[in-house]
């Protein structure tokens, strides 16, 4: 009798050889180990707005819960067209430039598909989200790094650079403002410069606005769709997963002009086809009362204030916060360990965890700073600021 054949362990290249365990999985669960505060992983620890959830589980009683049209549900559609033509004076047409997505993550990874041709180049800003990245390579593209410069006024953009990067074969430019890490936003200059470098190109450009609601201290948010002649070649990204504190709900959307709408769609209907239905519902009456969202700068700056307010009493140096809901923080004067180690360090041994800036390089960049989301309930910051008061 034959003794039976051993099957050879199957193997599958990867498509993203690079990519391991993202840093916020290991951080969330180093802290979860050492019973750490969480101010890590960006999102909030507290509940969103009664009635919003409400306003979804009265859709689903309705009866929405089958398929809505594969760009997303009119009226959610209508009243993002709406408030963008509020805020930042763009009429996008909600039937043919605006789709609903499973959230940013994949919005922007649609975007960079349905526009990033194997060999393209793309230009990216470090550091940077990590979503970026693999979504370039996926598409058969080349990123190309630019990173920001940092000082005492924090973070900026050297457009020089920028500028210096572009080539022949670049087909996109991706920015994000507010911007996650640095909590740092583009500002009209910045935008100026942005368009000098694309005037006269056929280069696109994905703006990631996510955060987009939070700009603090009476500054406004520097939307690409605030500027037409860079409107005309963006896909701009948003997430009401951040603006009404449900990130679990994977729901946000893009904007862009119906020439590049239409590519996207032909992308989207593949790796999602469509999004949540009774979400949408909600969403889009909820959407009525502008005031959750514009009520939201105020909501995250008397925290921000808070817990830079607390961090003052540290050795920890603050740079500035002018969005997102992340605070970054210089540690050079409490200790000389490359950024991980330290955030390991501050997790195990002080109880609050962080994420390391270096982790948003290709190339890990020590700057000894590392950055916390403020985005917790008061208590929980206040816990946090008690255990940091220790260095």
């Amino acid at each position: 009798m034959n003794a039976p054949m051993t099957a050879a362990p199957l193997s599958l290249a990867s498509r993203l050889p690079n990519v391991g365990t993202t840093i916020f999985t290991v951080m969330s669960a180093l802290a979860a180990e050492k019973g750490a505060v969480n101010l890590g992983q960006g999102f909030p620890d507290f509940e969103c707005d009664p009635a919003l959830v409400d306003a979804v589980g009265a859709a689903m009683r309705e009866g929405l819960n089958q398929y809505p049209p594969m760009t997303g549900v009119p009226a959610l559609r209508e009243a993002i067209a709406a408030k963008i033509n509020t805020l930042y004076g763009h009429a996008y047409d909600p039937a043919a430039e605006i789709t609903i997505t499973a959230g940013a993550t994949q919005a922007l990874l649609t975007a960079i598909l349905c526009s990033v041709h194997p060999g393209d180049e793309v230009v990216v800003i470090e550091p940077v989200y990590d979503s970026y990245v693999p979504a370039i390579e996926l598409a058969g593209g080349k990123p190309v790094f630019v990173q920001m410069e940092v000082g005492a006024q924090g973070y900026s953009v050297p457009w020089d650079k920028v500028q210096a990067a572009v080539s022949p074969k670049t087909r996109l430019i991706m920015i994000n403002s507010p911007h996650n890490p640095t909590g740092s936003i583009l500002r009209p200059a910045d935008m100026q410069a942005l368009a000098a470098i694309v005037r006269g190109t056929d280069i696109l450009i994905v703006s990631d606005e996510v955060y987009e609601h939070m700009v603090y201290d009476g500054v406004r948010h520097e939307s690409v769709s605030r500027y037409p002649e860079l409107a005309a070649r963006a896909f701009v990204v948003s997430s009401f997963g951040k603006t009404y504190h449900v990130t679990g709900w994977k729901i946000g959307y893009v904007a862009a002009p119906a020439p590049l709408m239409a590519e996207f769609r032909k992308v989207h209907q593949f790796n999602v086809f469509t999004v949540n239905t009774p979400v949408q519902h909600g969403i889009a009456r909820y959407m009525a009362d502008p005031a959750p969202y514009l009520d939201l700068p105020a909501f995250y700056q008397r925290k921000r204030d808070l817990f830079r307010d607390g961090l003052r009493s540290t050795r920890l140096r603050l740079l500035p916060g002018d969005g997102t809901y992340f605070q970054c923080v210089d540690y050079s004067a409490v200790s000389s360990l490359p950024e991980a180690e330290f955030a390991t360090w501050l997790t195990t041994e002080i109880g609050v965890a962080a994420i390391p800036v270096s982790a948003f390089y290709n190339q890990p960049r020590e700057s000894g700073i590392v950055r916390f989301c403020f985005a917790k309930k008061d208590e929980t910051l206040r816990t946090a600021l008690e255990r940091l008061a220790k260095i």
